[in-house]
């Protein structure tokens, strides 16, 4: 696989995998999950219908001034679409539409509301706002997707997607809840990021071919834009699990929180949460992983790593990752480009580790390739979440190229140029550091950019394969 092969001695080996402490690493714009997460921050609900008018309205503003009260940030609450006003509407980190219905806001209100979001304002839609401004193709494409039918009220399951985003990290990989579910006009995947569906199974009258989205989230002209097809009954916003899918997805809204919003389509899971998906995994050295009930990696002990069997070539590789301790003093990282081996050591020596640790030195901290290239460290700071919360990784090689995206932003563009390395063909594992070091891992997926291997079955893309 490699003309050569580098040894290093223990004393080394042993530093890259360690590293030293240093300075931390601080996100500078997310805060932990308390009452001053959002400090400073407003957002406007907005709840005025020209169309049928739900009677959970009120429960909704309710339920979204609640959440302000508790985490810190202002809300205001109109009816009045004269509140669309370039001056006004700068006042606001996000706009709720409240199960807004119709034809709700005048041309000029519009053009107010598009230069708000294109200004890096947030929207943020809770059911019937699907139901809204059909005729206005900037909110069509904000929205994400236009309401078409319903079924009556009835349970159904909802699959879990997306567990790193704020507004579904604290749900199981399904979420058995009722509600009026609708059906939409198109599928939004290829332009938003879809964090759950419906399992249209598990309920009558769906009516998307067993890919329904129900809530989602995407960048979109210069702002954000979270939504969720939850919450038409009263009793969603007394939900605490509802309660806390619209807390995430407002959070992600201001800038509270990071997530990767960018489209995904075309990834395998190489882990999603279950035992049977580890089975094409390895355990070497010492210490091992606690798979918990809802489907979560944790590090225990080490120095060790879990590999993956199968060797991967030209790939976008993807996985959500939490460090435990509030310090952030936790330390792991996913090595790429190794040959394999029982020895963790091995990766060590001919791979190249991505690192997860808020308080080593610049090059050896998270998003760095480790003790070789520090990340981009402002841009790593500005998208990364606190110890505490979920954060999200695309690692993409191509060639000896090694990219790395924190929460959808590039912080790292690297090249092996070490004729004793190669990125070309390798395995991909997680570091379990130490006794002291807790991190987590979700969803481990792939797509392959080039070429095929083995039973991934040859998903293509090019620069843009996280989208």
């Amino acid at each position: 696989m490699r003309a050569s092969v580098r040894t290093l001695t223990s004393a080394t080996a042993a530093a890259l995998l360690l590293g030293c402490l240093a300075a931390p690493a601080v996100s500078q714009n997310a805060g932990g999950a308390g009452g001053e997460d959002s400090a400073g921050k407003r957002v406007l609900v907005f709840s005025k219908t020209a169309g049928f008018r739900h009677d959970s309205i009120p429960e909704g503003v309710a339920a979204v001034r609640d959440l302000g009260a508790a985490h810190g940030f202002a809300v205001d609450a109109t009816e009045d679409a004269g509140a669309f006003t370039a001056r006004n509407l700068a006042r606001y980190d996000a706009v709720v539409f409240m199960s807004t219905t119709g034809d709700v806001l005048d041309r000029t209100q519009q053009k107010a509301f598009e230069r708000y979001v294109e200004r890096g304002g947030s929207y943020v839609g809770v059911h019937a706002a699907a139901d809204t401004e059909y005729d206005w193709a900037f909110y069509g494409g904000l929205a994400g997707a236009y309401f078409a039918s319903h079924p009556a009220i009835q349970p159904a399951t909802v699959q879990v997607e997306d567990r790193g985003h704020p507004a579904t990290a604290h749900l199981g990989p399904t979420w058995e809840r009722t509600d009026e579910w609708y059906n939409y006009r198109s599928n939004p995947r290829e332009q938003a990021h879809v964090l759950a569906t419906l399992d249209e199974s598990s309920y009558s009258g769906g009516t998307m071919d067993g890919d329904h989205p129900i809530a989602w989230c995407q960048e979109y002209e210069g702002g954000r834009a979270f939504y969720t097809g939850g919450g038409h009954t009263k009793e969603s916003y007394a939900d605490p699990a509802f309660r806390q899918h619209l807390l995430g997805g407002i959070r992600w809204a201001v800038g509270d929180a990071q997530a990767d919003c960018r489209p995904e389509n075309g990834y395998t899971p190489l882990f999603d949460g279950t035992a049977e998906s580890l089975k094409g995994w390895k355990q070497a050295g010492p210490g091992s992983f606690a798979l918990s009930d809802d489907g979560t990696l944790t590090s225990s002990g080490g120095m060790g790593m879990l590999w993956y069997a199968s060797p991967l070539k030209s790939y976008s590789l993807k996985l959500d990752w939490k460090m435990a301790s509030a310090s952030g003093d936790d330390n792991s990282g996913v090595f790429v480009g190794f040959p394999p081996s029982d020895d963790p050591w091995s990766a060590v020596d001919n791979g190249y580790e991505i690192q997860i640790d808020a308080t080593d030195a610049p090059d050896r901290t998270t998003g760095s390739v480790y003790s070789f290239q520090s990340a981009d460290v402002k841009k790593r700071d500005r998208a990364l979440n606190p110890p505490g919360e979920w954060n999200t990784y695309e690692i993409r090689v191509e060639g000896e190229r090694l990219r790395i995206w924190l929460n959808g932003v590039k912080i790292n563009d690297f090249t092996n140029r070490d004729p004793a390395r190669s990125l070309r063909d390798g395995h991909i594992g997680l570091q379990n550091h130490g006794v002291e070091d807790e991190v987590s891992f979700r969803n481990v997926r792939v797509k392959e950019l080039t070429g095929h291997h083995g039973h991934h079955g040859g998903h293509h893309g090019g620069d843009h394969g996280g989208h």
